[in-house]
């Protein structure tokens, strides 16, 4: 069947919607159909195929590339078309803390490629000498315009930028309502329940920033709190409902799902996705604050597969790969253009996108936590107790 190419439009109406997609007003879908630069390319890849895709598609990446990231926070099909599209296999390494991707990495030999820290960690790579600064020229996908101007803040350390953003999101609590069925929607009836009522059914992060921040907000104390008298008491609590714990792991969504855990300190998109499957499942935002935060992508010092790092980043912020990132994972991204694509029950979702009452309390993880040793020590204790 012959492709018929739209009607051509003029240079003046090219530009308008050149700027409007460059703002990020419109798809790179709709820009491409518009304009015809999309049927254009995809009848010369197909008489001419290495003008399919973008450089890094056209060459030679190696075979693999190493991923560190988090858990349930990738698409498998995306990973899958890369390695289609490359020939490069995507190896994936999840972790449930950025303390244990820092030890990883000052401890060597990781082989990762890409790795996902959060916004409060970049400063401390970089003053580590960890982290490499990223050649935007390598990242065309990589729109500054698009996003949200708090969401990339973090990724830029003394006017060089380390790090670009994948998602962002909050940290709340998930519990089965089916089974816990008392009004919960504050830190302090997470803790109070948990050696109650939800004893031996409650899970909390392997992940001192969370764990700790929110038994700091049972006592109305900032989630970044490094007092040691504030401290104390949070340390108090959080040993005296040790005995009540399910268990201490970051990836709760098998033991919330088989119904052995009840209730749990949960992200976004792992409340999303619960609740897509379990709707008796909810996802929960304490009144009293707690956690936002940004994910980024960065390239560790010394990544063996250069090429293909870049390459792997620049395709996951692709708009249209990226929605699928979203729609698969469910946190929200930085990204205008990506949610632009996504369906309006996702950009309607208050999981996603709470409710300003609830986001206004919040605040975004410092830097001093993630290195704090009386943070470290009581995280230890706690886990050993």
């Amino acid at each position: 069947m012959t492709r018929k190419f739209p009607d051509p439009i003029g240079a003046d109406e090219f530009l308008r919607q050149l700027r409007r997609y460059q703002k990020g007003s419109v798809s790179r879908r709709h820009f491409l159909g518009v304009t015809g630069l999309g049927l254009a390319t995809a009848v010369m890849a197909s008489a001419v195929p290495g003008l399919r895709g973008r450089a890094w598609a056209q060459g030679k990446i190696g075979d693999r590339v190493s991923v560190a990231t988090w858990p349930n926070y990738f698409n498998p099909d995306n990973y899958a078309k890369f390695t289609e599209m490359t020939g490069a296999e995507v190896q994936v390494s999840v972790f449930g803390s950025n303390e244990e991707m820092l030890a990883k990495l000052q401890a060597g030999g990781t082989g990762w490629d890409v790795f996902v820290p959060t916004n409060y960690t970049i400063t401390t790579y970089v003053d580590l000498d960890l982290i490499q600064p990223l050649d935007l020229s390598r990242i065309p996908n990589f729109v500054e315009s698009a996003y949200e101007a708090r969401f990339i803040e973090p990724g830029s350390v003394n006017g060089q930028v380390y790090a670009v953003p994948k998602n962002w999101g909050t940290t709340g609590f998930v519990v089965n309502r089916d089974k816990l069925k008392m009004p919960l929607d504050t830190w302090k009836a997470f803790w109070d329940v948990t050696r109650a009522e939800a004893s031996g059914r409650v899970m909390v992060h392997d992940y001192q920033l969370t764990t700790i921040g929110n038994a700091l907000k049972y006592f109305g104390y900032s989630f970044n709190s490094v007092d040691p008298k504030e401290l104390a008491e949070a340390e108090k609590l959080l040993i005296e409902s040790k005995p009540h714990l399910f268990a201490i792991n970051s990836d709760y969504q098998p033991s919330m799902r088989s119904t052995d855990a009840w209730m749990s300190i949960a992200w976004t998109g792992d409340g999303l996705q619960l609740n897509r499957d379990m709707p008796e499942i909810d996802y929960v935002l304490g009144k009293e604050g707690g956690e936002l935060w940004s994910d980024f992508y960065a390239i560790p010092k010394e990544a063996p597969h250069l090429d293909a790092a870049y390459a792997f980043i620049d395709f996951l912020l692709d708009p249209e790969v990226n929605a699928r990132e979203v729609e698969a994972h469910g946190y929200p991204v930085p990204d205008t253009r990506t949610t632009a694509l996504l369906p309006a029950e996702m950009t309607s979702n208050p999981i996603m996108y709470p409710a300003k009452e609830l986001l206004d309390p919040l605040e975004f993880g410092a830097a001093v936590t993630l290195t704090d040793p009386l943070r470290a020590e009581i995280m230890a204790r706690f886990k050993a107790a």
